[in-house]
């Protein structure tokens, strides 16, 4: 008899590491589809796995996986932010906005989704997902700013420009990625120095900041 050619071996995933497979699986479809045109079979298929395995990991279904997928981007997008505190601070947010935008890029369908709220998977706690995704933004630029306890103003001039980011990359995705994404970028951060400066007329503190600022331009 001729010898049979040995099997590769077969290596057990750990709970985890199937899991991170599966929500693997699940981002790389929903980066380029809707969520409601993405099923269990699309995701099992991508995975190389079967359906009862996707389902014994993710009991809840779909609903349940897109969450679950949803909070593991975000914790992606929470890091672009996190930037060492270390040289100019404009240098630093063009680093974070570089990777933001990197982000966009590579889940564009998924992204518009996310933010559009038009998927029928979007439910409140999708919401409160992107919500804190938001807000773990703020937080990294305040510290950025050197600002323990910023006032209502700064903290609401932050937030409008982190949803004027969202926006921004909303519309450059319908444009077809135009401008560039360098030159997006640069726009980007010369807004934000911009609302600082209109919001500097009316708050002492944000004055301060865009005075700190001033040596960084």
């Amino acid at each position: 008899m001729t010898p049979q050619a040995a099997s590769p071996a077969y290596r057990r995933l750990s709970v985890e590491e199937r899991r991170s497979q599966l929500l693997d699986a699940a981002l790389s479809l929903f980066a380029h589809r809707d969520p409601e045109d993405v099923s269990l079979d699309d995701v099992a298929e991508r995975a190389g796995v079967s359906r009862p395995l996707v389902y014994r990991y993710f009991p809840g279904g779909k609903q349940q996986l897109y969450e679950a997928a949803l909070r593991s981007a975000a914790e992606e997008l929470e890091q672009c932010f996190d930037e060492p505190r270390e040289g100019p601070l404009l240098d630093r947010l063009s680093r974070a906005l570089d990777r933001y935008l990197a982000f966009v890029a590579d889940h564009d369908t998924g992204f518009s989704a996310l933010l559009r709220g038009g998927s029928v998977a979007a439910t409140s706690r999708t919401s409160a997902i992107v919500d804190g995704v938001r807000r773990a933004a703020a937080e990294h630029i305040l510290s950025h700013l050197g600002v323990t306890e910023p006032g209502p103003r700064l903290r609401m001039t932050v937030r409008m420009w982190i949803t004027a980011v969202e926006a921004a990359s909303l519309i450059w995705l319908d444009e077809g990625k135009q401008p560039p994404s360098d030159e997006l970028r640069d726009w980007l951060v010369e807004q934000f120095l911009a609302v600082l400066s209109v919001t500097a007329r009316r708050d002492p503190q944000t004055e301060a900041l865009v005075l700190a600022l001033a040596g960084d331009v």
